[in-house]
């Protein structure tokens, strides 16, 4: 396993286990994968307030209960989310995040947080009372570095401006989707997908990226086909002309260095001209496998640059 240093953290792996279908329901199977994700060398664990589908919080009860039975907290850097919108719209707002840290902490069983991030914006808030609220909680000893989940760059610049001029903690990272497949639009309302302009901007200030849906949804696995739109969501987001090249040239490239394109996929993600971290969901450990094979892998300035089409 290879890892990476975040500000304020210290070092991460560059492969972060995704936990939104983890549940006290699933504990043995969940229990399983975290164990296995520590034996290969991993350390960073993703969640939210929110993951653990129609109960809400189920996927930090089930860590929580994990490091409690395993005691491993001191091994592992802890990515948690709050803030997201409800039924009732957008909750960018001191209240709803001291709210969320507050469950989350509890669900967790833990002191602090490692990397805390906000899991949506609402731009008409002003930086300010945000920026304010989770430097709060970092002096509190509740979270240790703070980040944007689906954040534009221009709000993460305003924010981390706002910061810098009064002596206070930026956003350290942000989350989006980063993929060779490229979305044609969001996968869901209020997400932001990593296109040329946030490329560019990331390499300026190599803020790293945790990305979400590194291999596009399985788009590279084989299971999707111009002529298969069983998909409703992946016929909406990822099938293109451009998207099915990207595919074929990944397939090349696999050929050519014994791999699969899901592999090329992943090892794309992690081959930027900035920090980048992949968010992985395996279920198996042969998918584990798979996932440590593709970070291995070395992929050329040109390779990255055929892959996606430039």
């Amino acid at each position: 396993m290879r890892y990476a240093d975040v500000p304020g953290i210290g070092p991460c792996s560059r492969l972060a286990l995704g936990t939104m279908a983890y549940t006290p329901d699933n504990m043995e199977q969940a229990a399983g994968l975290l164990d296995a994700f520590l034996a290969i060398g991993g350390n960073t664990i993703d969640t939210a307030h929110n993951y653990g589908g129609e109960w809400v919080g189920r996927s930090e009860l089930a860590i929580g209960r994990w490091l409690a039975d395993r005691g491993t907290r001191d091994r592992v850097v802890i990515i948690d989310k709050g803030a997201h919108p409800d039924e009732t719209g957008p909750r960018v707002h001191p209240a709803a995040i001291d709210s969320d840290l507050k469950d989350s902490l509890q669900r967790l069983g833990v002191e602090y947080i490692d990397l805390y991030m906000l899991h949506r914006d609402d731009p008409s808030v002003p930086v300010g009372p945000i920026v304010e609220a989770l430097n709060a909680h970092i002096q509190a000893g509740r979270v240790r570095a703070i980040a944007a989940s689906n954040w534009t760059c221009e709000r993460i610049d305003l924010f981390n401006a706002y910061a810098r001029e009064r002596g206070l903690a930026g956003f350290v990272a942000s989350s989006i989707n980063l993929s060779l497949a490229r979305a044609k639009e969001a996968r869901w309302p209020g997400c932001i997908s990593a296109g040329p302009e946030e490329r560019t901007w990331h390499d300026r200030t190599k803020l790293p990226i945790f990305s979400w849906s590194s291999q596009a949804g399985g788009f590279f696995t084989g299971r999707y086909a111009p002529d298969r739109p069983d998909d409703p969501e992946m016929v909406r987001v990822y099938y293109s002309a451009e998207n099915w090249e990207r595919l074929r040239r990944a397939e090349e490239l696999g050929r050519a260095k014994g791999v699969t394109a899901n592999q090329i996929a992943l090892a794309f993600v992690l081959h930027q001209t900035f920090p980048t971290f992949a968010i992985i969901g395996p279920l198996t450990p042969q998918e584990f496998a798979s996932s440590t094979a593709a970070e291995d892998l070395t992929l050329t300035p040109d390779e990255v640059r055929w892959l996606d089409l430039e």
